[in-house]
């Protein structure tokens, strides 16, 4: 798939809104790049299409943040910090898993061997003019929601 320029924040959240229009439990996507590249504004741009009318922060310290949408449950995880991927076990990542859920995972590499694969991938990259994003599919989910990013 071709990359997607973003212009600044306000086309950031509007990808995420845009996202939202199609994404259904379960779902995994995953968000990768560099610090400070955006991927906790696209999330912000999702949930707040999800109808979360509260706060969005990067869980950095937390390891996730779980939100309760009128339609579904979201789990935001940043595993930035995240020293081995087993301390996801005592996370209850393994009991939170069997519930589904739309799963946001930033730095998912961090978290290599106990993630559940991933519908799509968002590769964000720092341009001097915003941003790139280039979009992965692993399966056919994925993929129906990576062609909708380029609509409009």
């Amino acid at each position: 798939m071709h990359e997607i320029h973003i212009a600044g924040e306000a086309a950031q959240l509007a990808l995420g809104a845009r996202l939202a229009e199609r994404m259904r439990a379960p779902f995994v996507l995953y968000l990768q790049g560099d610090l400070g590249c955006g991927k906790t504004t696209l999330t912000r741009g999702l949930l707040r299409a999800l109808g979360h009318q509260g706060a969005v922060r990067s869980p950095t310290y937390t390891l996730i943040e779980p939100y309760a949408l009128a339609t579904t449950q979201l789990y935001h995880l940043d595993l930035y910090r995240l020293a081995d991927p087993e301390e996801l076990e005592y996370l209850g990542l393994r009991d939170l898993l069997d519930t589904p859920a739309i799963w946001v995972i930033e730095w998912p590499e961090c978290g290599d061997g106990a993630l559940p694969p991933p519908d799509l991938q968002l590769r964000l990259e720092h341009r001097t003019d915003g941003r790139i994003l280039r979009p992965v599919a692993t399966t056919e989910v994925g993929l129906a929601l990576a062609r909708a990013l380029y609509e409009r």
